[in-house]
């Protein structure tokens, strides 16, 4: 529960239908699972009592006593368990019977939520059976205590207030306004769904779609628990489809015809935050809140968190992810060239960044039907190059038919450090920016002869990282990468590749083995001495910190704790710590360098841009994000 966690169960009882008692075992088995597993809350199925598939018998006394009865042993067998259980029965209240939901904590009923909309169609006939929901929230008596009755419950934990759970049942969520729609707006930041949805070809996927959809569109945490195969009965059969999602994203699943049982932890304070940014009004007008309280204890992480939180893990869908990235590069390429009418000219050094900006400028224009000798990729070997990169710069414009220019800087840097003053032996930050500033200046002058826009291929790693010359390879005209991390941009060279051809291919492959390196330095025979992530730190490290920090606004503490979870395998914890530091050093000393950056397509919900992503004072204090 530290640092916003919260575990969850969503599981499937073997009920009986019609059997109480047996049911109530069940229940209590699962309570049992759960609790070893260390979950906080556990939801059970729609009339997880009773079954769902009772049809007339539920206008029988005998099963609705029945159902209080099984209530009251299981309320008794969990008042020592620090656990919110929340589970099905029919309840008669005032003459009426209700589809209802129990909350429950440390054998206390917190409350009873009756179900909202009741299906009327098809093998559903609910409105023959129950009641809807009362519009207005009252006190009923229940077990000798008096317990709130009605939809519009909220249960807030008093030492977790991220936690705010609401309740809905089944049908309630495929109605056109669910009511976790107003729990969400008033508060609510987990909603637990007691379903019984039988099975039908097509349905799952279906279903699926809907909680993640839902969850994602109320920004909250969904748990939804349906029905199984001891349910299954007469024309219905349940498949104890369960899931937990998380503001869209599917955390844990037990699928059809499975065991029954998910367990994931939601991230409260991820959910806040994302609410925070997006603006989403607070509406708790009419709602009645119901305090509990949880101990709070560390919560052991068993959900994944991607190593590479901006590329798909399938390859498939980071092959789509891949395409769709590089047609928005180009599609905002291509409107600023025609809007110009201009040219583009290009510093191509045989690195990953500008290896990927060289296929962006080459699809914006074929989306304009212009030559290819419309793009001028240029080359500046200096006292760093390597021979591996430059003859891969050289020979990937060859491939893909666009002629390279080489404009060899050398003599102007050394002319340039002898006006300075400056040894010529000493290769300090000096001997290095004037390099990268000498590549800017040429690509800018040839820009102004040949009527063109001299097009930036820096990345979002590196502007996260201030790793760029200031006036150097910072400055462009259009900044094609700015969106994209590193590791993405490694992945789309390498999924993208195929398409260019076997040789194409095959340089393509060899620019994202090469080490990331601006070539600087000296060179010792053709080869840099200059490692990239030897002073930055791995990117896969760097862009999973960036990733956290700006998409889910989570503490220096969080992101090494999920970066340890994480590359628990890969690096050891002093390792990852040292590289956080760094990161964030770096990123809150350098935003001076993105407050003056050049227009760049915004690609991904992360975006370093002053005008479309990143708004922060250059001097903010990073007091509070150190470790």
């Amino acid at each position: 529960m530290q640092q916003g966690f919260i575990k969850c169960t969503v599981a499937t009882p073997r009920i009986t239908v019609a059997d109480c008692n047996q049911n109530a075992k069940a229940i209590l088995e699962t309570v049992c699972r759960a609790e070893k597993d260390g979950a906080k809350i556990l939801v059970l199925p729609e009339l997880s009592l009773t079954g769902y598939t009772c049809g007339e018998l539920f206008h029988l006394s005998r099963l609705q006593k029945a159902a209080v009865e099984g209530l009251s042993s299981i309320a008794k067998a969990t008042e020592n368990r620090d656990m919110l259980l929340v589970l099905g029965l029919p309840l008669s209240v005032k003459g009426a019977l209700y589809n209802a939901a129990a909350v429950l904590h440390r054998g206390k009923i917190l409350g009873i939520v009756p179900k909202t909309h009741l299906p009327n169609y098809g093998e559903f006939f609910e409105k023959r059976l129950f009641s809807p929901a009362p519009a207005e929230v009252c006190t009923l008596d229940l077990l000798g205590q008096q317990v709130p009755f009605g939809s519009r419950l909220l249960f807030a934990c008093d030492t977790l207030p991220q936690l705010i759970l609401g309740v809905e049942i089944c049908e309630d969520l495929w109605a056109p306004v669910p009511p976790s729609t107003g729990l969400a707006l008033a508060g609510a930041t987990v909603i637990a769904n007691l379903s019984a949805s039988p099975e039908a070809a097509g349905k799952a996927s279906y279903r699926k779609n809907l909680v993640g959809s839902h969850s994602a569109r109320i920004t909250a945490g969904y748990l939804y628990a349906s029905a199984g195969e001891g349910e299954s009965t007469t024309d219905l059969v349940c498949s104890g489809h369960n899931m937990i999602s998380e503001a869209g994203q599917l955390l844990a699943e037990a699928a059809p015809f499975g065991e029954g049982y998910a367990l994931s932890e939601i991230d409260l304070d991820y959910l806040i935050r994302e609410r925070q940014r997006l603006g989403k009004p607070l509406e708790a007008e009419g709602y009645t809140t119901v305090p509990f309280t949880l101990d709070l204890e560390e919560t052991t992480l068993t959900r994944t968190y991607s190593k590479t939180p901006f590329v798909p893990e399938k390859r498939a869908q980071a092959r789509d992810r891949a395409e769709e990235l590089l047609e928005i590069q180009a599609q905002g390429l291509k409107k600023r060239l025609a809007h110009t009418g201009c040219k583009a000219v290009l510093g191509i050094s045989g690195g990953a960044d500008s290896t990927m900006a060289l296929l962006v400028c080459l699809r914006a224009l074929e989306l304009l039907g212009r030559p290819k000798t419309d793009l001028i990729p240029v080359t500046m070997p200096c006292f760093g190059t390597s021979h591996r990169t430059r003859s891969n710069a050289e020979r990937l414009c060859e491939l893909l038919g666009v002629p390279c220019r080489v404009i060899d800087i050398t003599a102007a840097v050394t002319q340039h450090l002898k006006d300075l003053n400056h040894p010529l032996d000493v290769p300090d930050t000096a001997f290095e920016n004037a390099q990268a500033r000498e590549r800017t200046q040429v690509l800018m002058d040839l820009a102004n002869m040949e009527n063109a826009l001299m097009i930036g291929t820096g990345d979002l790693s590196e502007l996260a990282l201030g790793f760029a010359t200031y006036n150097g390879d910072h400055m462009s005209m259009y900044a094609v990468n700015a969106g994209l991390p590193k590791t993405a941009i490694r992945s789309m060279l390498t999924l993208l590749a195929p398409r260019y051809g076997d040789g194409a291919e095959k340089v393509l492959l060899d620019v994202v083995a090469t080490p990331v390196s601006p070539e600087l330095l000296p060179a010792a025979d053709g080869v840099s001495p200059q490692i990239t992530e030897e002073v930055v730190g791995p990117y896969e490290l760097t862009d999973f910190f960036l990733y956290h920090l700006l998409r889910r606004g989570a503490e220096p503490a969080k992101i090494l704790r999920l970066a340890r979870y994480a590359f628990q395998k890969e690096y050891e914890q002093a390792v990852i710590e040292g590289w956080l530091k760094g990161f964030l050093r770096r990123f809150f000393t350098q935003q001076f360098k993105r407050s003056c950056l050049p227009d760049g397509p915004k690609v991904g919900s992360v975006c370093l841009s002053p005008r479309g992503g990143w708004m922060m004072p250059s001097d903010a204090s990073y007091s509070h994000w150190r470790l």
